[in-house]
């Protein structure tokens, strides 16, 4: 398997430790995102866990029009570069529009495609072109073996530090399904690949003009994840997941983030003595 780098500094993949991508789902306030990412960043480093902080500048594919979307790109830059500054931390966030890559390039350290992006040429190869690394989410709506061509899109431009994300597939209308043996199918085919434990229980449109979700379900997948073998696990991870303006109940709840950490590397570890 590929090892890739983030910013020169950070390896995923080929070996490396398990690599945590977490933050919650929307940027909503300077003080609430240095809030977060200070408490996960002490939460990964009493594990000595590698933390990649992830939050969104814009969430374009929201069910309703009336659904929170961020402060924007240019406020939402500013409040990540703070992030960054103040905790030391890598940051990653959603990009949308090929003309944004260039201008994420220069805080956020990995440009994350959205899942239902995932095919979209011009934004793949424009977050090549940036020449940072590239976490690319598998469509709900393509098979393991299809994501080679979005990878190499992006490879196209020279730039071979590029990773897959699981996050399950459409099942009938409301619903995602996790199937495992994408994991091990990704890292078969040369690519360093994250699960996302939050989106892949996510009830698409499920919640009366926004989406649903049960967040019940995420510890058991991301305890399967670990056991199953992946790279990097993304949780969006929020202090009142009840209250946060969108993604709520896929969100899991800061106070216990320590704890489900915990129970993922035991159970890394005790596969790690049979393999």
């Amino acid at each position: 398997m590929q090892r890739i780098h983030i910013a020169d500094r950070l390896s995923v993949g080929d070996g490396s430790p398990l690599r945590i991508i977490a933050g919650p789902d929307l940027i909503e306030n300077l003080e609430h995102a240095l809030k977060m990412a200070s408490a996960l960043k002490e939460i990964c480093a009493e594990r000595d866990v590698e933390l990649i902080y992830k939050s969104s500048f814009d969430k374009a594919n929201r069910t309703s029009v009336d659904s929170a979307r961020g402060p924007g790109l240019e406020r939402g830059l500013e409040i990540l570069g703070e992030v960054k500054r103040q905790t030391g931390l890598f940051v990653t966030t959603d990009l949308h529009l090929p003309e944004q890559a260039a201008k994420l390039a220069p805080v956020v350290d990995l440009l994350q495609i959205p899942a239902f992006l995932s095919r979209q040429t011009d934004l793949l190869v424009a977050a090549g072109e940036s020449g940072r690394a590239v976490n690319i989410k598998k469509g709900q709506f393509l098979a393991a073996g299809d994501m080679v061509h979005a990878v190499n899109k992006v490879r196209s431009t020279g730039n071979e530090n590029v990773m897959v994300t699981e996050r399950g597939a459409s099942f009938g209308y409301h619903n995602l399904v996790v199937d495992f043996r994408n994991l091990a199918r990704l890292r078969e085919m040369g690519m360093p690949v994250c699960f996302d434990a939050t989106h892949s229980v996510q009830l698409p449109g499920a919640g009366d003009g926004k989406s649903g979700g049960e967040r019940v379900f995420i510890r058991h997948l991301a305890r399967a994840a670990a056991a199953a073998g992946t790279d990097a696990i993304f949780f969006e991870v929020h202090d009142n997941p009840d209250v946060a303006p969108c993604d709520g109940p896929n969100q899991w709840p800061l106070a216990e983030f320590g704890q489900l950490l915990d129970e993922i590397l035991a159970i890394q570890k005790c596969v790690e003595n049979f393999s």
